[in-house]
């Protein structure tokens, strides 16, 4: 069974020359070897986005508070440091774009139990629905051939996802695969990266450096079962548990917007606080401190106001569908 279903709207993940783009920023964490994907329905980034530069607004940062001071480094793609922080627009509204994302669920590998709800359905390549009853001994059971659940919520290891699971062999077991619409992804991210009871525009800025460091590894995905991992070294991920009406909220104001450089995707780093973002990223590039964000909305910034604070020369786009 194809565990990588193909999208059946014509639009673009992204560049398939992303590798190579003047890609803002490199990793969040320490990550694996990542292959190029490459795709039959690779358009380009421009015909994707809808692009508006940050270059029109300016915003006086001749006093930043600490944690703005410490996220003005900037990668050597982007030149210059630039003597205020540019606000990049926020583009306008426009159709969504049904994009998923596969998530490895490394946190709950190797697979012990797995439980589905009333109306899920799993069942292995081209064959009939497994009993609810059967699924622990065909988990057990020799060779083992990818299943694939959908229809209702499944519980891993006694955590809870929607929309389609997959349970792949691996070499300690089971690997469980959440596959999910970008935007409950996004939502779920935010909350487990930053406290849901933070100011909205805070977990606003976090869902669109959320989204775009999503949107780089759908273009770059960490395997051919998985576009990237559920723990820290990637972005943690907490499926339904990290999910709230203010993290939904907040991806759902953004939804679609992500961060651009020079027509390539911003691989956007964050960390905790200033300090953590210094340490781990200092030496590749613009890094947001989660805290520092919290900080800057509690003193009346809005989103797009912080995220130009940390990834200077950035400018925000919308992912539109193709041909709209």
């Amino acid at each position: 069974m194809s565990v990588v279903p193909p999208h059946r709207r014509a639009v673009v993940l992204l560049l398939a020359s992303l590798a190579t783009t003047a890609v803002l920023l490199a990793s969040r964490r320490p990550s694996p070897e990542l292959q190029l994907a490459t795709t039959a329905e690779s358009l380009t980034l421009q015909e994707l986005l809808q692009d508006t530069h940050s270059d029109s607004v300016s915003a006086d940062s001749s006093s930043p508070d600490a944690e703005a001071r410490l996220a003005q480094p900037q990668p050597s793609s982007v030149g210059a440091v630039a003597p205020k922080a540019l606000v990049p627009i926020i583009p306008p509204e426009a159709e969504s774009v049904p994009l998923s994302v596969r998530v490895a669920l490394f946190s709950k590998a190797p697979v012990q139990t797995v439980r589905v709800a009333p109306g899920t359905t799993c069942r292995q390549l081209n064959g009939p629905e497994i009993p609810k009853m059967r699924l622990p001994l065909v988990l057990r059971s020799q060779p083992r051939r990818p299943i694939r659940c959908r229809g209702g919520w499944v519980q891993i290891n006694g955590s809870t996802y929607r929309q389609d699971v997959d349970l792949i062999p691996a070499d300690q077991g089971w690997l469980a695969v959440n596959q999910l619409d970008l935007e409950h992804y996004v939502a779920s991210v935010v909350g487990a990266e930053m406290p849901s009871s933070w100011d909205l525009e805070a977990l606003k800025a976090q869902a669109v450096a959320t989204r775009s460091y999503a949107m780089a590894h759908l273009a770059r995905p960490a395997s051919r079962d998985y576009h990237l991992g559920d723990t820290t070294r990637w972005q943690v991920f907490g499926g339904e548990a990290s999910r709230s009406q203010r993290t939904l909220e907040a991806a759902t104001s953004t939804r679609g917007i992500i961060l651009s450089y020079r027509g390539g995707i911003v691989e956007s780093l964050y960390a905790a606080n200033s300090q953590i973002s210094a340490e781990a990223h200092g030496h590749l590039g613009a890094s947001m401190s989660q805290q520092g964000a919290q900080d800057l909305a509690a003193k009346g910034l809005r989103f797009n106001e912080i995220l130009g604070r940390y990834y200077r020369g950035a400018s925000l786009a919308r992912l539109r569908p193709d041909g709209d």
